[in-house]
């Protein structure tokens, strides 16, 4: 991602107006499985999850989109999956589209958690659109809700930009990020997670102009002792 700019142009188009999150997907719809879909390293995260999963575990996809790839993997694996997005068109996709799993309208910074947690939580992309504040929470939050034990696998620009105005797929958004290593140290440091396994990677998007951008994928575990 090129700028932080997914899919798109990285300087902002004049007269178009800045969408939150919710207005943003709610427009992109199918258009962002057509474009990311298919990002192998996302793919590689949830077969290495799967493959460290118990049957039947319970796992939440924040910013789950259409459901497809990773809640649709899920569950076809056997796992109990609840999928949130803040936008409704994302959830109504998903709900048609990937019938084994739970979908639900509503922010992370939201989302109230089972009281038994989840063994495992994916976040790939879901935080781009929040302050940096917002953010370093947001990850705190999902930490909190795993098992002892248990897993998150996230994914995010790696950037050193806050409140950048992009294009992305076509629309105007504001964005926030962090480099790769202050990303790595929130999960340490913040979240009090052991990082397992983080890569970068560079993915071009299937949309016309698309531009090779720079992904970083990470794999954290919760410590067996951690309380609630």
């Amino acid at each position: 991602m090129s700028d932080v700019d997914e899919g798109g142009a990285a300087e902002p188009v004049e007269g178009q107006a800045v969408l939150g999150a919710a207005e943003l997907f709610d427009g992109v719809g199918l258009d962002y499985e057509r474009a990311f879909g298919r990002l192998p390293a996302q793919l590689a995260a949830v077969d290495w999850l799967i493959g460290r999963l118990s049957p039947g575990s319970r796992v939440l996809d924040v910013g789950s989109g259409t459901g497809r790839p990773v809640a649709a993997l899920l569950a076809a694996a056997g796992h109990e999956v609840t999928g949130i997005d803040v936008s409704r068109t994302m959830v109504e996709l998903a709900r048609a589209r990937v019938p084994g799993a739970r979908f639900e309208r509503v922010d992370v910074r939201e989302h109230i958690p089972p009281e038994e947690g989840y063994d495992a939580v994916c976040a790939f992309f879901p935080l781009l659109m929040m302050d940096r504040k917002e953010q370093v929470a947001a990850l705190r939050r999902m930490a909190s809700w795993l098992v002892p034990g248990g897993l998150l696998v996230s994914a995010t620009v790696p950037a050193d930009v806050e409140g950048l105005e992009i294009t992305w797929m076509g629309r105007r958004a504001r964005v926030s990020s962090f480099s790769a290593d202050a990303y790595l140290a929130l999960l340490r440091e913040e979240c009090g997670l052991e990082v397992l396994h983080h890569e970068l990677s560079v993915f071009t998007p299937e949309v016309p102009g698309g531009e090779p951008e720079e992904h970083l994928f990470c794999s954290a575990r919760r410590g067996a002792g951690a309380g609630g």
